[in-house]
Formats: structure tokens, sequence, C-alpha cells
């Protein structure tokens, strides 16, 4: 395979999660839908707060700190009005300045305040006593008013990590319990990559915003308000004078938040894509390196990563120059203000102090915008993250099909495909006019072709997929009547494909059923030849499997896959190419475990080696999605058809 386009490995990796999509023959096939910018933005924003609302109590604790951590700050500046002036009145007692109704109060508590005997007894007596008093009785509530407002600060950070790594909790906890309802068509139609990247990158995108920019935009907003409050009571042209440029600000911020909102969905999908191959890679690198492809692989890793690349720098820029953008129109802002109240001091007696204060209020009005600003950034990518993470939970999952008839039967094991017609494209069928009686305890055998239809068979009897046309029954109840978990509680599997989890070879074997007994573990591993091989591990059933059991040989994997099915008591038995990880002397050990394991089963077997269906009850010749011959060894080889021509040799399964 040469090196794939740019374009092409966006479509095969860049992928939202999307509906089924299958190639011929039942394959996956890649899809190709790019992310993009969030449709529905309020929506998205509505179902994340629907997370944190869950802590109300919380979130009321966390906006009386943040108004309290507010009203501090601004106090504080604004005691340094009525400071200012009575110093500038100690120096020139004839200066004439106008007090505003909210100086005048303040003044009076910090007098009242200074005129308690211990602050008096502080200061020794002097010419400027008084003025020293005022001053110190300032200082001590100033730093009272100080002390309160780090604690406030203080709880409401406490509080709101609380908050989001609650909300984070449950939003993985609810995309962890949506995976496990979802069809295997999902699983089959996205990558491991592409999902984990849902659980890494997104979700810790919200959770960045929930800890930092939801309390920062929410405090930027009481602040930005508390702070137009104080300006309005110490100098309304003043006031008048920056509010001018708060266009400048929304202006200039919304244009930027635009842009790097667009460039983070951007980032977001690249990232995705890179994520994809990575897994695709490291999973498939003996592959890699049997066809030496590493080559290739680096450099269709680097478009990759180049264009994630490229997608960061647009996003980080736009998201980086909004604050010193927004810090600059503050900046111009700040110095026209003073120069106006420079003017104002001149012509209509404002105050030194109420300059001052108003100049630290200009300053600190600009404070909330530039942080909601800069914060929009991080917002979106948290947006785009939260969209992609809801969209696997808006998924529609597996219909339980719940029957009470159903879930009280006793499953027996009769299986009767009548006229099956199947496909998993809507203008692809992939099995056509399927029909086959599987008695109680009999063996059924599937041959032919790949891509004939032979797993998709089983796929349906599992309920993986739904079939299009015809009935499929068991014990004469349709599989739709079944409750899903009732009806695989009695189908064991044994796949070509083996998958081990983390842990003891007897809790693997164990997954087979939950509650079986050490010595019914046992018993399983010694029906599927597994016993010897586990009792030389350096711990025999007690060895810590881990990497998907790679300290184990593909055969000695299957043997514990098939001891799982061997512990199971399901009446009916599903192997698909079950032996085919074995040499050909296991796989005569383990044929008269085989035969005690599908004795009183209904078995259906799916084998390239016609070898180890020579004693099925009867085989099904597959081809093209139809069955072509049907009946027992010996019928087959006297049509001689194509099994006949299978069994000789005279033709191979391709």
């Amino acid at each position: 395979m040469g090196i794939r386009s740019l374009e092409k490995l966006q479509k095969q990796y860049a992928r939202e999660v999307r509906q089924e999509r299958r190639g011929p023959g039942g394959g996956p096939r890649r899809g190709a839908h790019g992310g993009g910018k969030p449709k529905n933005t309020a929506k998205t924003v509505k179902r994340m707060l629907s997370y944190v609302g869950e802590y109300k109590l919380h979130l009321v604790a966390v906006l009386f700190c943040m108004l309290l951590s507010t009203l501090t700050s601004l106090i504080g500046a604004y005691m340094l009005s009525p400071v200012i002036n009575r110093i500038q009145l100690t120096v020139d007692p004839d200066a004439d300045i106008k007090w505003s109704a909210v100086g005048k109060a303040v003044d009076g508590i910090i007098e009242k305040f200074a005129s308690l005997p211990f602050i008096d007894a502080l200061i020794s007596k002097g010419t400027y006593h008084a003025v020293a008093v005022y001053v110190l009785a300032a200082i001590i509530i100033l730093l009272t008013v100080y002390l309160v407002g780090v604690l406030s600060s203080y709880l409401q950070a406490r509080l709101m990590l609380v908050v989001s790594q609650g909300a984070t909790e449950k939003i993985r906890n609810d995309l962890f319990d949506k995976l496990q309802s979802l069809p295997i068509r999902f699983f089959d139609s996205n990558t491991t990559g592409e999902v984990m990247s849902r659980f890494i990158n997104d979700v810790d995108n919200i959770d960045v915003m929930l800890n930092n920019s939801l309390t920062s935009l929410v405090s930027g907003m009481v602040s930005l308000i508390g702070t137009f409050i104080f300006m309005v009571t110490t100098n309304i042209w003043l006031t008048l004078v920056t509010v001018v440029f708060i266009p400048l600000f929304i202006f200039g911020g919304g244009w930027l938040a635009k842009k790097s909102g667009k460039y983070y969905s951007g980032q977001q999908a690249a990232l995705g894509a890179v994520n994809g191959y990575i897994e695709e890679s490291v999973t498939g690198q003996k592959v890699v390196k049997v066809f030496n492809h590493e080559e290739v692989c680096v450099e269709e890793f680097e478009l990759l990563n180049n264009d994630l690349r490229d997608k960061q720098l647009k996003a980080q820029f736009y998201g980086g120059i909004m604050g010193p953008v927004m810090g600059n129109i503050s900046q111009i802002g700040y110095a026209v203000t003073v120069g106006v109240g420079g003017i104002l001091m001149i012509t209509s007696g404002l105050g030194s102090g109420d300059l001052t204060v108003f100049a630290g209020y200009s300053k600190q009005f600009s404070m909330p915008i530039n942080m909601i600003s800069q914060q929009m950034s991080t917002v979106f990518a948290a947006l785009a993250g939260a969209e992609r993470v809801f969209n696997i939970m808006d998924m529609e999952p597996e219909d339980a099909g719940r029957s009470e008839k159903g879930a009280e039967s006793e499953i027996k094991g009769e299986v009767v495909f009548d006229d099956v017609s199947f496909g998993y494209l809507p203008d692809k069928t992939v099995l056509k006019h399927i029909s086959l009686t599987a008695h109680p305890g009999q063996k059924i055998a599937f041959v032919g072709s790949t891509g004939a239809g032979k797993t998709t068979i089983t796929n349906l009897l599992n309920r993986f997929y739904d079939i299009n046309q015809g009935s499929i029954t068991i014990d004469g109840i349709p599989l739709r009547e079944y409750d899903r978990e009732f009806l695989r509680k009695n189908i064991a599997m044994v796949l070509q494909d083996t998958h081990l989890f983390t842990g003891t070879v007897m809790e693997n074997i164990r997954y087979g059923r939950l509650d079986a007994t050490d010595e019914e573990v046992i018993a399983a591993a010694k029906t599927a030849s597994a016993h010897s091989f586990i009792m030389r591990l350096d711990n025999g059933y007690n060895t810590v499997l881990e990497g998907d059991g790679s300290n184990l040989s593909q055969g000695q994997r299957q043997l514990i896959n098939i001891a799982r099915a061997a512990l199971s008591k399901a009446p009916i038995l599903v192997l698909d190419e079950a032996t085919s990880s074995v040499d050909t002397r296991t796989e005569r050990h383990i044929e008269h475990g085989m035969d005690r394991l599908m004795k009183n089963r209904t078995t259906f077997v799916i084998a390239h080696r016609l070898s180890t269906v020579r004693n099925s009850d009867a085989i099904m010749v597959l081809e093209q999605g139809e069955i072509i011959e049907r009946g027992t060894h010996e019928e087959l080889l006297e049509l001689k058809g194509r099994y006949y021509e299978l069994y000789t040799g005279k033709r191979e399964l391709d």
C-alpha cells in the first residue's frame, strides 16, 4: 500500500462517530465524517450544566463565596478613596473636594472605627496624630476585608473542585455505561482510538472548563457588574468614558472567539485522527514489521501530525492573542480615563482619591472582559469535546427485547432459520433466503469461501444484528421476544479472535460463568485440554495475565477461550474457527474434549479445516450468501459437488 494522501487519511481516521457503515461481505468499512463546530451550542451547554446542577447546594455556596470575594475586592479598592482624600485635606485644608455618597459613607465607617480607644493608643501623639489614627484604622479594616476575600476565594475553589470532579466522574460513568449498551455495529464502525479520545481528550477538556473556565466566566460577570456599580457611584462622567470602550472589547473578543472556536473544533478532529492512527499502528505492529511498512507508517503519521500541528497553531494563536489584544485596548481606555479625570480634577473638584480609585476600577473593569475572552478558547474546546461525547450518549442502545415468555422459558436448543435474508447495508444483501433447522444436541457445520456469510449467521443468532426478512426462532419463540441478556446467557461462543482480560487465569476462565467454583473452572480447563499447560505456568491458575495474555501463545489463549465456553452451561454453542490457532497435534488432543463440550448442546461450527466437521449432523455449504449444498459428510461426498471438491483438494477454500 502506498502512502495515502492527507485528505484520504482524514476521511478514514478523522471522522465523527457515525451510523453503521459496512463493506462487501459484511466487513467494516471506514467512513468519512470530519469534525466540525458544534451544531447546537446552546443545547450542549445546557446539557453540560445539567451535570453540574446535581450539586445545587455546592453551587449556592460557590456563588455566595464568589459574591463575597468580588465584594471584598471592590470595597478594598474603594477604601483608598477616602484615605487619599483625608491625606489631601490634611496637606491642603482649603482643597475643594466633592465627595461621592459612597465615599462619605466609607469615610464615616473608618472614622467610627478610628475613634475606638485601642486604635488611638497605638499611635503616639503628634501633629498628624488624627490622620495617622485614621489611616491605621483603614489599614486594619482593609486587612480584614482582604482576609475575608482570601478565605472566600479558597472555599470557592475547593467547592468548585468538588463540583467539577463530580460532574466529570458522572459524565465518564454515563459514557462508559452507554458503551456497554451500544450494539456491535458501533464497535465495528469506530476504532478504539476514536472511542478512547472521547474518554481522554474530550472529557478532560470538559473537566478543565468546569473547574476553571466556568468559575472564571461567572466570577468575571459578577466582577463586571459590581465594578460598574461602584464606578457609577464614584463618577458618572468617567464611567461614560470607560463604557465607550466596551464595543471594542465585545467586537474584538467576539471576532477572535469565533476564529478560535472554528480552529479548536478542527484541532479536536485532527487529534482524534492521530489517536486513531496510533492505536491502529501499535496494535498492528507485527504486520507493519513483517511487510516492512515502517517508513510508510512514519510518513502517513507525519501527514496527520503536521495537520494537527497546523490546526493547533491556528487555534492556540487566536486563543493566545485574545489576552494581549484585550489588554492593549484596556490600556488605551485606562489612559483616556486618567486624562479625562485629570481635567475633571481641575475643572470640577474631583478628588485625587476618587480619581485614583476610579483609575483602578477602570483597569479592573477590563480585567473580567479579558478573563472572559481568554477563557473562550477553553470553552470552545470543551464544547467541541462535549458534543462528541454526547453524540455517543445519544445513540440508540440495543433494544433489550424483553419478554416475560422468553425470560421465563428454559432453552432446549432447537434453532430454526426460516427464509432469512440480511444485509449490513440496505442495498447489499449478504445472506439470501437461508433456511435450516438444528434440533437440540445436533451439530451443524458451515463451510464455504471467505465472505460467504458463515460468521454473519452466528451474528444474527446472537442478535448482534437484526434480520431484514424471514424469522429465526429458538424453541419456537422468535429471537425478538427474548431478552438479549437471557438469550446471550444461553449461547456460548468461541471466536477466532481471542480476548483475555487483565487478571488471573482462573478469573479469565470464570468469565464464562461468574458463579462457578474453582473445581468447576479446573474441570472446564481439563475439558478444553488447557489444564496441563496452565499447571506449567509460574503460579498455575493464579498466574496474572496482562496485555491480552501476551505472555501466552496464541494457541494457549484460544484454549482458555474454549475453557470459558466449556464452563458455561449454555445449551447453544457457537465455534467460529475455534481451533484455527492451535496446531494439528493440539487439535487432536482437544477433539475428545470438544466432543464432551458439545454433548447435549446445539452446536454451530464454522471451520476451514474440513476434518473438524466430518462428524456433524448436517453440513451447510455456503456461497455468496446462499446455501448451495447441505447434508452429512457422506451425503455431500456422494453428491460430488462443491463440498467434494473442497474435501478432495480439487478446489480450495479462498
